[in-house]
């Protein structure tokens, strides 16, 4: 492209100068010829004046005034004679021409000439002939159409060296957009293309921009949801697992084992469904959740887990308000807590919500030993130390639906959500 602005703009830098040129030059041509003429004109008239008293008085001149340059300057007498100066011994057509009392100007064997007649009362007296060669105009015009050349050869350099300036300046920020489109093609999202002040490119930088920070968001939420569905899938498969093994157990009711197993295979897939809508609608709220309702779906889905390790699960629903936050939303976050607490705490279970001043709290508490001091449990410190990927995630989800989720105790262990409640006015 580069190569292309320059040889454009050198063409028509070419052919502008071709254009104003090749008239310039030919009015050059004329000028110096007119000029030529002129000056025999006035070289001719010169010598008339001078050489006229002789004349009148029937007088041959001694001398004519010398004429400028390679101008020549003859006088002849009316038969055609020739009385003094340089020119043909006998009288060429433009003299005789001029014996009829009218100057002549005209092109004679390689040279220019003008015969001025020089007259008394009428009757000419003699004639006198101005003349310069036609190499000297021709000498005149091609050093002028040089000159010009000259000048021409500069305009185009200059054209030359202001369209590579124009060519680099202009497809430096097409070779960065290049560079640019080649690191997004190789994974690198935190792309951004420099400003280039130039309208076309500056909306194409800011489209390769956009795309890639959607594609980085895109990709995010893509690790995240493969994070988040590999830390909350756990608990699922584990009910399904303990519910499976209870019935392989001698003594067991083996439907009331199916029957349960197909409640765990139910949550599992609630999990994964809750999973996909959050990871697609980017934590925004399709409808408010029915709080009663997720609170005993969740007593009933845990109860069992936690009986298994010879804990009990107590939910007091004691809100009013209605929490501003999905039940995919919901589900997560307290599943998050309650597994939080089934895997690292100790004791009861105790999930309680309550109406606050700031909309709906919600608190998981059991009666573990709780948090070491010094140690964030919303540090992402990896699956296997316990807290982190899970915490995290229930934070970030109870952020994105506008609320916040705090340790409040840390021994016994206490995380309370925070969301805001739906205005019922609106409704």
């Amino acid at each position: 492209m580069r190569r292309r602005i320059v040889t454009l703009t050198v063409f028509a830098a070419v052919l502008a100068t071709v254009l104003f040129g090749l008239p310039l030059a030919v009015g050059v041509a004329r000028y110096y010829s007119q000029d030529a003429h002129a000056e025999l004109e006035r070289a001719a008239e010169s010598a008339a004046l001078s050489a006229a008293d002789e004349l009148l008085r029937d007088q041959r001149p001694v001398r004519l005034p010398n004429p400028p340059g390679t101008t020549t300057v003859a006088l002849y007498s009316p038969d055609g004679r020739l009385q003094v100066g340089e020119g043909p011994a006998g009288a060429d057509r433009p003299v005789l021409e001029a014996r009829r009392g009218e100057p002549v100007s005209r092109s004679a064997e390689a040279q220019y000439v003008v015969a001025v007649p020089v007259s008394d009362q009428g009757r000419v007296v003699g004639v006198v002939r101005a003349a310069t060669p036609h190499r000297e105009v021709l000498l005149r015009t091609l050093l002028a159409w040089l000159a010009m050349a000259g000048l021409a050869v500069i305009a185009v350099l200059m054209s030359w060296l202001v369209a590579t300036a124009f060519a680099r300046w202009l497809t430096r920020p097409l070779d960065e957009l290049s560079g640019a489109a080649q690191r997004l093609g190789d994974g690198d999202f935190s792309v951004r293309p420099a400003r280039a002040g130039l309208p076309e490119i500056d909306s194409v930088a800011t489209a390769m921009g956009s795309t890639a920070e959607r594609l980085g968001e895109l990709l995010a939420r893509e690790r995240a949801f493969s994070a988040n569905a590999s830390h909350q899938l756990r608990t699922p498969l584990a009910g399904l697992r303990l519910q499976l093994e209870l019935a392989l157990d001698d003594g067991e009711d083996v439907d009331e084992a199916l029957r349960a197993s197909l409640e765990a295979a139910d949550r599992l897939e609630r999990t994964i469904d809750d999973l996909l809508l959050l990871a697609r609608a980017g934590g925004r709220v399709t409808a408010p959740a029915d709080l009663p309702d997720l609170l005993a779906e969740l007593q009933e889905g845990w109860s069992g887990l936690l009986a298994a390790q010879g804990r009990r699960l107590e939910v007091d629903a004691s809100a009013v308000q209605r929490p501003n936050a999905s039940v995919a939303t919901l589900r997560q976050v307290l599943t998050v807590l309650l597994d939080n607490a089934t895997t690292h705490g100790g004791g009861t279970v105790t999930v309680v919500s309550r109406d606050t001043d700031d909309g709906v709290a919600l608190d998981v508490c059991d009666e573990g030993r709780g948090i070491p001091p010094g140690r964030d449990p919303f540090a992402q410190r990896g699956e296997s130390s316990g807290h982190g990927i899970g915490l995290a995630l229930a934070r970030g989800l109870a952020e994105s639906a506008g609320g916040r989720l705090r340790l409040t105790r840390a021994s016994p262990p206490k995380f309370t959500a925070v969301l805001p409640a739906v205005d019922d006015q609106s409704d």
